[in-house]
């Protein structure tokens, strides 16, 4: 490696030599199992039947969602196997190496908020455990400004500690915790319907339930307007990780191992875990006389040992999650911000403390309708990042990429001082006609008077946002100043 690259250039961020390649098709099946197995995604089947839609369709808009999420993630995921780059580097072909910090840092900033409100989830688990084991919930006073109280505070510090150990020992702790929890979630899936089946006889009346779409419904004919919105915030679910998964993919022993192992990994579990939510969840209506979402709120209902083992396994669970899907991503953004200073572990501990400051439970409690303000809003960003990453490496590229110039100050990627106009410009074109739809949804009291052209754009943020920028980059790149630097590049 040349010197003048050393602004670019660590050993995390290098391309991952043989040695370091050891995932096979299961460890990405068991990644994916792992990370759909939380408890986000088990309580989104709830804002679906919420939003009047049938047990039925709310397991079906799941899967649909993560087969079409399923695609970018394999279409970028390639990358990564082939040249054992992470994403961070990735985004220097089409931002240009300097230009690349803006999409690492869009979807960092994204993944401490994340990281935040899983530990947060994480933590509430401890506080629920102490509650159980000590026969009395652990109620006290709120501590002034921070607006919890002090056991609640001691839980999520806890919780925090546990995954610091994680970020300390690296990726291969991650990859292991992830590949020996995966079948000890699933397994955790069939105790949890029998012990319901036991308890109500049946499978309760949700299932049962009509969809209030129907003729003499509720909401008769609103099916498809609140269809896309729901299947839009579903993939922004998973909207970060289609950005970041070369950070995974790198470390494939090879192609096959990535594109199998995913897509057994993702849309079915994510289908089945849906239907799981729905049948437990139609169970409680009989049990409790309400429905119960929160696996936290239905664990801490049980009884005796079984209240103890559920809640063990649902922070296990969270831990793996955690690491897996807002951790690692993030940890390689900041360390591409300054290779020099940061490394992976520093990145990992700088997200950590991010997540520390901007106090999650603050963000949980002022975010009105938090799924679809903060998964619809944040789709809107990196869907367009996805388009250009996409239509730069298949369409501009034909997957050749210079490997040494990623990583070079003076390389092809330089393009006009580190920074490639086309890309930051398709950018902003992608993301431009989502920002009133979104101030309309976050802000509805300060933004009221929005066209309703504008607010049904922006139910399909994910999708305008990533066609916009990748046809304006596609037309951008494929002007002739362009063509000539893009043909050195082969050559």
């Amino acid at each position: 490696m040349h010197t003048e690259s050393s602004q670019l250039w660590n050993e995390d961020l290098a391309p991952t030599s043989e040695a370091q390649r050891t995932w096979r098709w299961y460890h990405f099946a068991a990644l994916w199992v792992g990370m759909v197995m939380c408890i986000p995604a088990y309580t989104l089947a709830a804002s679906l039947i919420e939003g009047g839609m049938s047990g039925y369709q709310a397991v079906l808009c799941v899967f649909i969602a993560n087969a079409i999420v399923l695609i970018p993630m394999l279409l970028i995921g390639h990358a990564g196997a082939k040249y054992g780059i992470p994403y961070a580097v990735l985004a220097r072909t089409s931002f240009g190496v300097r230009g690349a910090r803006l999409p690492a840092l869009m979807r960092a900033i994204v993944a401490c908020g994340w990281y935040g409100i899983q530990t947060w989830f994480g933590g509430q688990m401890i506080y629920t455990l102490g509650g159980v084991l000590l026969g009395h919930p652990l109620g006290q006073d709120k501590i002034a400004g921070l607006g919890i109280n002090a056991a609640q505070l001691v839980c999520f510090l806890i919780f925090w500690g546990i995954q610091f150990w994680y970020i300390f020992h690296g990726m291969d702790a991650i990859r292991k915790l992830e590949t020996y929890t995966a079948p000890l979630k699933i397994l955790i899936c069939f105790v949890l319907l029998g012990w319901v089946y036991n308890k109500a006889g049946s499978f309760g009346p949700i299932l049962d339930q009509p969809s209030q779409f129907i003729e003499g419904g509720k909401k008769a004919g609103q099916f498809w307007s609140t269809f896309w919105p729901s299947l839009t915030a579903m993939i922004g679910f998973w909207a970060t990780l289609a950005l970041n998964i070369p950070d995974f993919t790198r470390f494939a022993k090879s192609q096959r191992d990535q594109v199998l192992g995913q897509t057994i990994g993702l849309p079915a579990p994510m289908g089945l875990l849906a239907l799981l939510a729905v049948i437990v969840t139609s169970a409680t209506v009989v049990l409790y006389g309400k429905a119960l979402w929160d696996p936290v709120d239905l664990a801490s209902r049980m009884t005796g040992g079984a209240v103890l083992i559920a809640l063990v396994i649902l922070l296990i669970d969270t831990v793996s999650v955690n690491l897996a899907a807002n951790l690692v991503g993030p940890a390689y953004d900041f360390s591409a911000l300054n290779p020099q200073l940061i490394s992976y572990k520093t990145g990992g501990y700088i997200t950590a403390g991010i997540a520390l400051v901007m106090m999650p439970w603050k963000i949980l409690e002022t975010t009105q309708g938090y799924i679809f303000t903060w998964l619809i809003g944040y789709s809107a960003l990196l869907g367009p990042i996805a388009g250009i990453l996409i239509i730069d490496y298949y369409f501009i590229r034909k997957t050749q990429i210079k490997v040494d110039d990623l990583y070079l100050e003076q390389g092809i990627y330089q393009y006009t001082n580190g920074w490639n106009f086309a890309a930051v410009i398709a950018f902003v074109i992608g993301v431009l006609p989502n920002i009133p739809g979104f101030l309309n949804a976050a802000f509805p009291a300060a933004f009221p008077d929005i066209p309703e052209l504008l607010k049904t754009i922006y139910t399909y943020a994910w999708f305008v946002g990533l066609a916009l920028s990748g046809i304006v980059y596609f037309g951008l790149m494929s002007s002739k100043a362009n063509n000539a630097m893009v043909a050195t590049a082969h050559s």
